[in-house]
């Protein structure tokens, strides 16, 4: 991991975010990514930068469909559906294979409803490729594996270390209180029966807990 240079937060309360970047991240192989699924759902950040990457450009060239989800509520509705499919084809996906889900407002409806396009257009899914910002990826696999438990599901995302992550943001407490948060809704979501169950180890969850008292908590559920 590259040596932390930055100040706005301690060396150990990088090492902490660290650990809970490894774990959000599940680790696929590269490869196993650039087998052939039947789709792509792409779990948009905004603004889309995360299927930019050549890991992820790759992979989406396998697939014979793939069905996008909308950026979140900060891009306007009419501006989601042409975003991301024109993102998807500059990176090289033809036009034919993109069926854009224009509704979807959270994960979980990424899924269903992206779900119910690929049926109505006849398409058959045994193999699914997630492809989301890189701490998403666990939490991406515990909805879908909750939501659509009967097809192969492998995550994909930008490969870029924490350091680089938030050089590309600009802000080390924002990238913290999203790896928090989006461990919390680890955590919480398989009671509110919206994701699986996933152990979580003790180094990860002590670290969670220690960024947690120091405040780095600005993107919890109802915070």
């Amino acid at each position: 991991m590259p040596k932390h240079q930055q100040r706005q937060i301690t060396d150990k309360q990088f090492h902490d975010a660290a650990l809970i970047w490894d774990y959000h991240q599940m680790g696929t192989d590269r490869a196993a990514a650039r087998r052939r699924s039947d789709w792509a759902a792409t779990i948009w950040a905004w603004p889309p930068r995360q299927p930019t990457s050549t890991a992820s450009a790759s992979s989406l060239s396998w697939c014979s469909a793939a069905a996008t989800a909308p950026p979140p509520a900060r891009a306007s509705r009419a501006a989601r559906p042409s975003t991301t499919a024109s993102t998807l084809l500059s990176l090289g996906v033809p036009g034919e294979a993109i069926l854009v889900e224009p509704n979807a407002a959270s994960t979980g409806q990424n899924i269903t409803l992206s779900r119910e396009v690929l049926a109505e257009a006849g398409v058959q899914v045994e193999s699914l490729l997630l492809i989301s910002k890189p701490y998403m990826e666990r939490r991406s696999y515990a909805t879908c594996r909750k939501l659509w438990p009967e097809v192969h599901i492998v995550c994909a995302s930008e490969p870029l270390e924490l350091d680089d992550y938030i050089k590309s943001i600009g802000d080390e407490k924002l990238v913290v209180d999203m790896l928090v948060g989006d461990l919390q809704r680890v955590i919480e979501y398989p009671k509110l029966g919206f994701a699986v169950e996933q152990e979580g180890p003790r180094d990860v969850c002590d670290a969670y807990k220690r960024l947690l008292r120091v405040g780095f908590d600005s993107r919890l559920i109802n915070s």
